[in-house]
């Protein structure tokens, strides 16, 4: 018996592998740092874990509409008014269970076989596989991290071709930190108008934007919101990794299709966790705390990782994670963050898992425990600082 060879051609997420990885370590007894993941340490706030407990006591464990219950689809509405100046129907959103169902969603009912969908790098590690379980191809366009890893007009334009129907934007960017400027978006607009693009828009970090940068959703820019499905999740923002929620919100020409596959993919997303959704849009003050916590927990992190011999890291300007290049002295992204885990026990993501042209780069999450950072700068420190690693 074999398996689709569309699935054997899939990478598995490394990611989810170093996560599996460090599962099993500690399961086994050892004390592990892990700072490959994106799980924040924070839990879940109480007022949505009572809400969902209310939920499911008053008996909201059935099916419900496929797009959502009117509450949470309501509340979205909102939420995209109010704080992002994009104008939306509730009937253009489809509640889903995280955000790669939402991208998968957006994908599916985009994509014939063929269509060619650009991805920037450094870029998500799931994004690439995504695109081909819906039957695309992705095409890579590698940024220069000698210009901020900022987009590059000419770059896009380039890797365009007659099949070209989508880009993917993660803003904020997972792995550099990166917050689209408007510059950016402009060009994004342009290419997007000239090459008759969708532009799929992954604002799962939203809430976490430091040092008075700006976000901006990309379908509160006029020219561009007839073009743009916008992929959320409450897994960062609102610490709900676990919970599984997250939505699409789509052109109109577009959501019967992708309701289409949300009812044969998932019928519905869970009933009482819709509940808390709601919950969780309507609270600010403890996103925001969460929020100045990542912040100075990044600040540490950046000083003290500069004072390594060979290491440089920019302070991002969203997301919780950091992106430093390290002399590696003839050694992978990949033999360097397996060192550290063999080492000092020490979890990151090497950076070629973005891209095969970030193999100087790890990432590391911030979204640890304060004294767990502290902790694993030390660590670092020690082990890049010998002989063996580091000029």
């Amino acid at each position: 018996m074999r398996t689709a060879q569309l699935i054997q051609k899939l990478p598995a997420s490394k990611t989810v592998s170093i996560q599996n990885k460090v599962f099993s370590l500690k399961h086994q007894g050892h004390k592990i740092i892990n700072l490959a993941g994106g799980e924040p340490d924070f839990t879940t706030p109480t007022a949505i874990i009572d809400e969902a407990n209310r939920a499911m006591h008053a008996g909201f464990t059935h099916y419900v509409s496929t797009q959502g219950i009117p509450e949470l689809l309501n509340e979205i509405t909102n939420k995209l008014l109010r704080e992002n100046g994009v104008h939306c129907d509730p009937s253009q959103i489809i509640v889903t269970a995280g955000g790669k169902p939402a991208l998968y969603l957006a994908l599916t009912s985009l994509l014939n076989e063929g269509d060619e969908v650009l991805v920037m790098n450094p870029a998500w590690v799931s994004y690439e596989p995504l695109i081909t379980m819906a039957h695309g191809v992705p095409v890579t366009v590698d940024l220069d991290p000698e210009n901020h890893f900022a987009i590059d007009k000419q770059k896009l334009l380039r890797a365009c071709t007659d099949r070209t129907k989508a880009i993917i934007v993660n803003n904020p960017n997972n792995p550099t930190g990166r917050v689209l400027t408007l510059n950016e978006i402009n060009v994004l607009k342009e290419v997007a108008k000239e090459k008759d693009l969708v532009v799929i828009s992954d604002e799962v970090y939203e809430k976490l934007v430091f040092d008075n940068h700006r976000f901006i959703a990309l379908a509160s820019v006029p020219e561009l919101q007839e073009r743009t499905m916008t992929v959320q999740s409450f897994s960062k923002g609102q610490a709900m990794t676990g919970w599984r929620l997250g939505y699409l919100v789509l052109p109109k020409d577009f959501v019967s299709a992708a309701v289409k596959i949300q009812g044969h993919l998932a019928t519905c997303t869970t009933a009482f966790i819709q509940y808390a959704g709601v919950t969780a849009l309507q609270m600010v003050d403890e996103v925001e705390y969460m929020r100045k916590i990542y912040d100075q927990r990044i600040n540490n992190m950046v000083a003290h990782l500069n004072r390594i011999p060979g290491v440089s890291c920019a302070n991002p300007e969203g997301a919780f994670y950091l992106f430093p290049k390290i002399e590696f002295k003839g050694f992978s992204s990949n033999e360097v963050a397996e060192y550290l885990l063999d080492r000092v026990k020490v979890a990151v993501t090497p950076g070629a898992a973005f891209g095969s042209s970030y193999d100087q780069y790890l990432r590391l999450s911030c979204a640890a425990a304060d004294e767990e950072l502290q902790q694993a700068a030390q660590l670092m420190e020690q082990a890049l600082t010998e002989q063996s690693t580091v000029n």
